[in-house]
């Protein structure tokens, strides 16, 4: 003969059989006691350990009237019956979802509504909450690779943005070289707040200086003069967008645009033999600014 606690689980997703095999759950919740009249039910303190509250907080919801037990042992005890239970999992799934108690009242006692109906409309609630929690987690990803690499653009979003030369794992090469410096923290932190219109933006004015920087060679500019020193200028300051470039700074990279063939091999896709002329003019600079380009260290 099967009791309320052998089907408590059916009863709170709204369907009842008439017999079930006997669960560990149901063993365990037997009824402290059983009334003359054959009712029984879990004390307060057993459909709390069952459903996963606190005592308090089922006290409270018989305050307010959410959940009120509606049985009593022959002892004259409150018990709660398998409905009651049923009725505190949908409290808990709307309490879940963020509905305020007063309002999970309402819903539970609207009478138009049956146990399947309040199952078909949780059910909808949260698979829309897995959405947006799905959402979340995607944008967490992509803020911890924003954390590490500094940039908040997905690999096809870089390429669509720099172009089609753009290797994303340059990003990681960066970070290997560069990564334990305070220069990179300032880049993390800067490029991390950068959206991807911002890039397109600083894609767009990068382009326009390398043209006037290829420009500058094609019409001679001498490294070193007052339109060279400009450009070079305008070259440190597209660095320091990412972190505080000085001239000493400035000048190792320029010798680096030299001395790695693939940055002298983009400059002079740009313009042959502007990577030579480009460290010439930056070095140029830098001594004008009393730092020896040659011994010029990182700092």
């Amino acid at each position: 003969m099967s009791t309320p606690y052998v089907r408590l689980r059916l009863w709170a997703f709204g369907e009842v059989g008439d017999t079930g095999p006997v669960t560990s759950d149901a063993r365990e919740c037997q009824p402290v006691t059983t009334g003359p009249d054959g009712s029984d039910g879990l004390t307060v303190g057993r459909a709390a350990t069952l459903v996963g509250v606190s005592v308090k907080t089922l006290h409270h919801w018989d305050a307010i009237g959410l959940v009120r037990p509606s049985g009593r042992t022959w002892a004259g005890y409150r018990v709660y019956s398998g409905d009651d239970v049923a009725r505190i999992h949908r409290v808990l799934v709307y309490r879940e979802l963020g509905f305020p108690l007063a309002e999970i009242g309402r819903i539970l006692d609207d009478p138009a509504a049956d146990a399947r109906d309040h199952l078909r409309r949780q059910r909808t609630l949260l698979v829309e909450r897995i959405s947006r929690l799905r959402k979340m987690v995607g944008a967490v990803d992509r803020m911890l690779g924003a954390s590490s690499t500094g940039m908040r653009l997905t690999p096809e979003e870089q390429v669509e943005i720099f172009g089609d030369d753009w290797q994303p794992a340059w990003a990681d090469e960066a970070e290997d070289r560069w990564g334990d410096s305070a220069q990179w923290a300032q880049y993390v932190e800067r490029a991390g707040e950068m959206t991807p219109e911002d890039w397109k933006r600083i894609a767009a004015e990068t382009d326009a200086l390398n043209a006037d920087l290829a420009a500058a060679k094609r019409a001679g500019v001498t490294p070193g003069s007052t339109g060279a020193n400009a450009l070079a200028e305008r070259h440190r300051a597209s660095l320091s967008r990412y972190f505080d470039c000085t001239h000493s700074m400035h000048a190792c990279i320029g010798r680096m645009f030299t001395a790695d063939l693939r940055f002298a091999g983009h400059y002079d896709a740009v313009e042959p033999g502007l990577a030579d002329w480009l460290r010439d003019t930056i070095c140029a600079n830098a001594a004008a600014h009393g730092v020896d380009p040659e011994s010029a260290t990182w700092r």
